[in-house]
């Protein structure tokens, strides 16, 4: 699990009830029903609106998704480009086709397997550089549009917030003849815009984020696998392909050593 995002909303919600009550407010006072139907079925009525019902039925999983960790697996495609390099200049392009049934490849993105075997069939630089490149774009827009469902939940909640607001006043002031009730009215009605400001800065819009991080973190990891194929493709040598990789690194921790074990791996295959 990726503690933060549960964290995270257990400290940004704790935090609003801890001062209200230290304000001397009662947590009772902040509990309406009617307000968080009107909130979270408005929010969830306008986000179906917006997007097809096979965009909408993927919300369980998005949000299982935010409160998943899922480290970058950058270091660990260098490596393996590394590796990959050394083999193909001792051995040729095409030793590389028994890496395409290996577990190892599998723990990556499938361009992966797709790029290497483009590299083995000889298929030109440009050709998979243009092909890859529309695809790591078109894969990076679907993850992006999933982090903008909640987005646009994020942008809805408020006015939904607002809205319950006013229909709790309407019925207030619908009932002016019992004067001392409308003070603990409005303030009831006021939890309707609590409801909506709340879920939307301390759920929708933060987990929008995190999805939007981590679809960054894929595409990253797409372009480091283009860019090594391109390598393998060209023939440089592992250590160029090495610290051409590392770009895309912002942790700089060199591979060379780990690396340097690949290659030992790939002369005993030899």
């Amino acid at each position: 699990m990726d503690f933060s995002t549960l964290l995270g909303i257990i400290v940004g919600f704790g935090s609003l009830i801890f001062a209200f009550v230290l304000e001397g407010g009662s947590v009772s006072s902040l509990i309406g029903l009617s307000a968080a139907i009107i909130v979270l079925g408005g929010t969830i009525g306008a986000t179906m609106t917006s997007f097809s019902m096979k965009d909408i039925l993927k919300l369980p999983k998005l949000i299982g998704k935010a409160f998943k960790e899922e480290g970058n697996k950058y270091l660990d495609i260098i490596k393996y480009f590394v590796y990959l390099s050394q083999k193909a200049r001792s051995e040729g392009l095409l030793s590389l086709e028994q890496e395409l049934q290996s577990d190892e490849i599998k723990n990556y993105d499938p361009i992966l397997k797709d790029c290497i075997e483009l590299v083995i069939d000889g298929a030109d630089i440009e050709l998979i550089k243009t092909t890859m490149e529309n695809r790591i774009y078109i894969e990076d827009k679907a993850l992006k549009k999933e982090a903008s469902m909640f987005e646009a939940a994020g942008g809805y909640s408020p006015t939904m917030g607002i809205i319950g607001t006013v229909m709790g006043l309407v019925h207030v002031l619908g009932n002016l003849s019992q004067p001392d009730k409308l003070g603990p009215s409005i303030a009831v009605a006021f939890i309707a815009t609590l409801y909506g400001v709340s879920m939307a800065n301390l759920v929708w819009l933060p987990i929008g984020e995190k999805l939007k991080n981590k679809a960054q973190i894929k595409k990253t990891e797409k372009e480091i696998i283009l860019e090594g194929s391109l390598s393998l493709q060209a023939g440089e040598n592992p250590k160029i392909v090495e610290k051409k990789l590392m770009t895309f690194v912002v942790e700089k921790d060199t591979v060379s050593e780990e690396s340097g074990l690949k290659g030992e791996v790939a002369n005993e295959k030899i």
